[in-house]
């Protein structure tokens, strides 16, 4: 006679990076795993962050690595041991993707897509018997504690031993993170923490004939920096209500959190960030006096159109031509940013469910047999990798909590239980 044995069931909601993380560990340990997504294919922001190369994690130090997170460090700390960035490189290798860091110290696969990797997860997802389920939403729990789904075939009631959610946060709606589910976990008693937008552009008042000129420009080598506060190097893109880019986003957290307190934030552009003021102002001194300003600056510090422009727009007035008062504008160039551009349009967000409305293993208090992991959980964290390494190490560990949860509840109940 064969000895039957039993295989908890367990419902993975969302099929991006955390969900998807979450069922390979589940899977690995015998579980019989359904991953609902309610878009048409898996793995949607993944494939739009691999348009730039899918940046996979971070090289720099365990201990820097970590400050990252934030106030979420502490949070964020288990699951991030438990998953680390060698961890990454190693799975994607193992995945058949070879790795390679670049110069910033991020990491990539060489493949520089997310097409290849994402395919070979889901073969092996697939290998393990999950299923795969799109065009499937979830739809909450009916009053016997089923899971609702709608999927093409209609509404269903499933009866499963644990659940996993894994939905995103509220950013780029049409790729399936629309937070729809935020009123739903308020509903039933969890601490949900207001969505902000995240890694996000600003909006200020650039003139007409500007942004006419120079919307979708970027303003490349330059270094921003909030006053009062910190800065970056990197590059900036003039957008047709603001600015956005990798050195915005690196700020935004900062710049998203002053605007809240003073109702604007003054940052300032360094257009040339090699050089000193008195290098500037020598360089300025050099070229003949009846040379117009914008012949002065291309002739001594080759700026670019954009950033002459930039120059006349910010400030209270058109820029000096004294050498030295010019060169301290052209290191301080001030621009005010009134508001965070649209959350749909953010790369990420912060707030989500509250910390305190899990435990240890990510299972919320308020619904035992329920965990949640991914962009749903209230942190955040700048581009460079940390992002991805987030979402993959919460899943994770919400993979591990949900297969400790039923190892711990279903034995006694089960013979064969795990």
């Amino acid at each position: 006679m064969t000895e039957f044995v039993f295989r908890p069931h367990v419902a993975v909601i969302g099929g991006g990076p955390a969900g998807l993380a979450c069922a390979e560990i589940l899977s690995a340990r015998g579980c019989a795993v359904s991953v609902v997504e309610q878009m048409p294919t898996m793995g949607r922001k993944l494939l739009m962050a691999g348009r730039g190369g899918l940046n996979l994690t971070h090289g720099e130090a365990a201990e820097r690595f970590a400050t990252r997170y934030g106030a979420a460090r502490p949070m964020l700390s288990r699951a991030l041991a438990a998953f680390t960035p060698q961890d990454m490189v190693a799975w994607a290798e193992g995945l058949g993707q070879p790795c390679f860091t670049g110069s910033s110290g991020r990491v990539f696969p060489r493949a520089m897509k997310a097409s290849p990797l994402l395919r070979a997860w889901l073969a092996r997802l697939a290998g393990r018997g999950v299923r795969l389920l799109t065009r499937h939403r979830w739809e909450g729990w009916d009053a016997a504690g089923r899971l609702r789904v709608t999927g093409p075939g209609g509404p269903a009631c499933w009866r499963v031993n644990a659940t996993v959610l894994a939905m995103g946060g509220a950013s780029w709606a049409r790729l399936g993170s629309d937070g729809a589910w935020r009123e739903r976990l308020l509903g039933l008693g969890v601490d949900v923490a207001p969505f902000a937008p995240a890694n996000c552009g600003f909006v200020t008042d650039w003139g007409t004939d500007f942004t006419t000129r120079f919307a979708g420009t970027p303003l490349r080598g330059i270094s921003l920096a909030l006053e009062g506060g910190p800065s970056v190097r990197g590059e900036a893109v003039v957008t047709q209500a603001g600015i956005e880019g990798g050195a915005v986003y690196a700020l935004s957290a900062a710049i998203r959190d002053r605007i809240a307190r003073d109702g604007h934030a003054l940052v300032h552009v360094d257009l040339r960030p090699a050089l000193d003021v008195a290098d500037i102002a020598t360089r300025l001194a050099r070229v003949r006096a009846r040379e117009s300003l914008s012949n002065t600056l291309r002739k001594a510090l080759r700026l670019a159109p954009e950033a002459i422009a930039l120059l006349r727009e910010g400030g209270d007035g058109p820029p000096p031509r004294d050498p030295t008062a010019l060169a301290r504008r052209v290191k301080a160039v001030p621009v005010v940013l009134r508001a965070p551009a649209a959350l749909d349009r953010a790369i990420s967000v912060a707030g989500g469910i509250a910390w305190s409305a899990l435990d240890e293993r990510l299972m919320l208090r308020a619904r035992p047999g329920v965990f949640a992991a991914g962009e749903m959980l209230d942190w955040e964290a700048p581009t460079g990798g940390y992002l991805l390494q987030g979402c993959m190490a919460t899943g994770r560990l919400a993979g591990e909590g949900a297969w400790e949860w039923l190892r711990d509840s279903l034995r006694g109940r089960y013979p064969s239980a795990p």
